[in-house]
């Protein structure tokens, strides 16, 4: 029988520290210096040193447990274990990291959501989507059409409210369309411009003056197609809600959307994907073009630059209001002023079909009155001389490889020529001018707004009944007349007022 073991009152000696459940624990020691070995130490040590486990004795205090001797060794093989284990967890780590790195798209926060059918409240954003962003008058917008090497590319802004579309057109798709475009819901007007650069860019706020011509808007594709898409997301009305799905969330230019896929009015994709914000605001769409040509346009909300049309689209809005007295007297002035100038040198921009983008030069003189012209068609190079009277015109061809300006005298085949009514828009513009020197404009007219010519003269816009505007400065001076056509596009007839006529018109006059 052992003694038991002694405790001194400051602790000295071996204390035994509870054993943790499943755990066996070495003897605890104080912070007292260490005992002497006694000779069963040193056999036990000598014992480990030689390679041998110590034959196990029973403690003074008789728990041999609580020393942790019946603990088996930690031994080379669950050392491997371990260190194997931990490599393991490390290469699933690896792995599992590249896998979302590789699969991980910027701006995209709920890729593993499931679709669904669309709520009530997504299919009333989707209705309300048009009505939108004609309240937001306007955006910016990025538009590629077709894929690779046939991409066509299309930044700039589109005006639900006016409404009117401004683009500058590159890519490597973009062909004889490289340029610039402006375009209402009825014309379509291109700059062609070869020489740009490929990837396309913001157009001037402020649009070149010339050399826009008409084009035929291919339906379905092309330009024409664009043009429809852009303004077509804007209306007056909501759209009768319909049947979609709703595919994830998202964020477009910081914005928090949802990825909606369900029918758009003026697209020919009967399922496009939209990404829509909680406001009703459409900032992406994707779809296909009535020709299965894929289409993206993403919309920059807050670009909401004001757009300046070309004057043959109407030019600037401006604040139409009635003419004041002063406005109303240089109105009802503007025969006297045209007969006291009995002519003027005259230039015609007449953008009248695709196929009829016509430039002019010559003269009109109302002392006769008639209008003597030298007639150029753009793109087919064809050339006519044409003589005009109130109410009739007569026109013969002329060579290709001569002056832009109309000869003296005026050639004897114009003046056989038979002469007939007005045939086209030009006619029109011409014979309105001549007529312009008879009476004042009837009816009521309005001032349009302001404007600038070259940079240097102040006028004044008013539009008169008939779809015409006189340009006419301060003093009553008129500097140009523009004649609305079919189409909406305005054709314009610029006087150089206070230089004398040529000789052309005045042979012409009294020839008949």
């Amino acid at each position: 029988m052992s003694r038991p073991h002694r405790l001194s009152a400051r602790g000295d000696g071996d204390q035994a520290v509870p054993r943790e459940p499943g755990r066996g624990h070495r003897r605890g020691r104080t912070s007292t210096p260490t005992r002497p070995a006694t000779v069963a130490g040193r056999r036990r040590r000598a014992g480990l040193l030689a390679g041998r486990r110590p034959t196990l004795t029973t403690r003074p205090d008789g728990d041999p447990e609580l020393d942790g001797a019946d603990d088996p060794p930690d031994g080379p093989d669950r050392r491997r274990i371990a260190l194997a284990a931990l490599v393991a967890a490390a290469a699933i780590s690896a792995a599992t990291l590249v896998a979302g790195l590789l699969t991980w798209i910027p701006g995209r926060t709920d890729e593993t959501g499931t679709a669904r059918p669309l709520t009530a409240a997504e299919a009333d954003r989707v209705a309300a989507l048009r009505v939108t962003n004609l309240r937001d008058v306007r955006a910016g917008v990025r538009v590629t059409v077709g894929a690779g090497t046939a991409r066509t590319e299309l930044v700039g802004w589109v005006d639900w409210a006016r409404p009117l579309v401004y683009l500058d057109v590159g890519g490597p798709g973009a062909g004889g369309d490289r340029g610039l475009v402006q375009a209402t819901a009825s014309a379509l007007l291109v700059r062609p411009d070869p020489g740009a650069l490929p990837t396309p860019a913001r157009p001037p706020l402020v649009p070149p003056a010339d050399r826009w011509r008409m084009r035929s808007p291919a339906g379905g594709h092309g330009l024409g197609a664009v043009r429809d898409l852009l303004i077509g997301l804007g209306a007056d009305r909501v759209d009768p809600p319909a049947e979609g799905r709703w595919l994830r969330g998202d964020r477009a230019g910081g914005v928090p959307v949802d990825v909606l896929q369900a029918p758009l009015a003026p697209l020919g994709d009967p399922r496009p994907a939209l990404w829509v914000d909680a406001d009703a605001r459409l900032h992406r769409l994707t779809g296909r073009l009535a020709d299965s040509t894929p289409v993206t346009v993403d919309l920059t909300r807050a670009d909401r630059a004001t757009v300046h049309p070309v004057d043959a689209l109407g030019g600037r809005a401006g604040q139409p209001r009635a003419p004041t007295d002063d406005e109303a007297a240089r109105l009802a002035a503007l025969p006297a002023r045209l007969r006291a100038l009995r002519g003027a040198p005259v230039a015609v921009d007449a953008p009248l079909a695709p196929s009829a983008n016509l430039r002019a030069t010559g003269t009109v003189n109302w002392a006769s009155p008639s209008a003597y012209l030298a007639v150029s068609e753009e793109g087919s190079g064809r050339r006519t001389l044409r003589w005009v009277r109130p109410g009739r015109v007569a026109e013969v061809p002329r060579s290709s490889d001569g002056p832009a300006t109309p000869p003296a005298p005026v050639p004897a085949a114009l003046l056989a020529a038979p002469a007939g009514p007005p045939g086209d828009d030009l006619d029109r513009l011409l014979d309105a001018a001549l007529r312009a020197a008879r009476r004042a404009p009837a009816g009521d007219a309005v001032r349009v707004r302001e404007d600038r010519l070259g940079g240097r003269t102040t006028v004044d816009v008013f539009e008169v009944p008939g779809g015409r505007r006189w340009w006419l400065d301060r003093g009553g001076l008129p500097h140009r007349l523009e004649l609305r056509t079919g189409p909406g596009v305005w054709i314009r007839l610029d006087l150089t007022a206070g230089r004398a006529a040529g000789s052309g018109g005045s042979a012409a006059s009294t020839a008949r």
